[in-house]
């Protein structure tokens, strides 16, 4: 399974708590050489104050601990 699968994989087990709040994320894509990801924040997601909060303490740490290689995860 390719890096990029990996996080697909754990956006799609993060997923269902977002919608629960109306929101959503898309990933946009993974730079292997940086080890950042890149994600589009959407929906309820794009306005909510605590969106990076739940981006940097939620979305990243769950990605981390499944690809250690991974140094941070972006909101574009």
């Amino acid at each position: 399974m390719s890096k990029e699968e990996r996080i697909q994989e754990v956006l799609e087990q993060i997923r269902p708590a977002l919608h629960a709040d109306g929101g959503d994320v898309e990933f946009l894509g993974y730079d292997e050489t940086e080890g950042v990801v890149h994600l589009r924040l959407m929906g309820a997601c794009e306005s909510c104050p605590i969106s990076m909060l739940t981006l940097k303490e939620g979305i990243e740490r769950r990605i981390r601990n499944t690809l250690p290689e991974v140094n941070e995860v972006l909101a574009v």
